[in-house]
């Protein structure tokens, strides 16, 4: 199990990695060895995960995340497989606790009252300029 937060764990059978060769660092070894991971983790069929963090995970995770609810992180900046393998679970767990935190709910405010008195004089002041575009008394074109 590992621990996301709080009362929050998922599983390791949920996490699925997978291996490619990648561009990039690696010398001699660069198109023998596959170091990139891609990890592949089912947001929508996991049960550790509540239904409102799943959303915000989906929101969060952007076009990292497939249409099937599965989050896809690529990992490529290291040379070793174990290093990217590191970076991609902490970049999955860095999501996830970003997605725990709830946001907080908008308060609704009311503009001050110098800020109202501001805004109904620069009215007053844009109304009598364009009055006094009009046409011109006892003047013919």
């Amino acid at each position: 199990m590992i621990r996301v937060a709080g009362n929050i764990e998922i599983h390791e059978s949920e996490i699925e990695f997978s291996f490619v060769r990648s561009s990039g660092p690696g010398g001699q070894n660069v198109n023998k060895v596959a170091t990139a991971v891609q990890l592949r983790f089912d947001a929508e069929a996991s049960r550790s995960l509540p239904a409102d963090v799943k959303e915000r995970l989906g929101r969060l995770a952007g076009r990292r995340m497939t249409a099937e609810g599965v989050l896809v992180i690529e990992a490529r900046r290291f040379r070793t497989q174990e290093r990217n393998r590191q970076d991609a679970l902490e970049r999955l767990l860095r999501l996830l606790r970003a997605a725990i935190q709830k946001p907080r709910p908008r308060k609704a405010t009311k503009p001050t009252g110098a800020s109202v008195e501001r805004r109904l004089e620069t009215k007053r002041k844009r109304g009598e300029a364009k009055r006094r575009r009009g046409p011109v008394a006892g003047e013919e074109n």
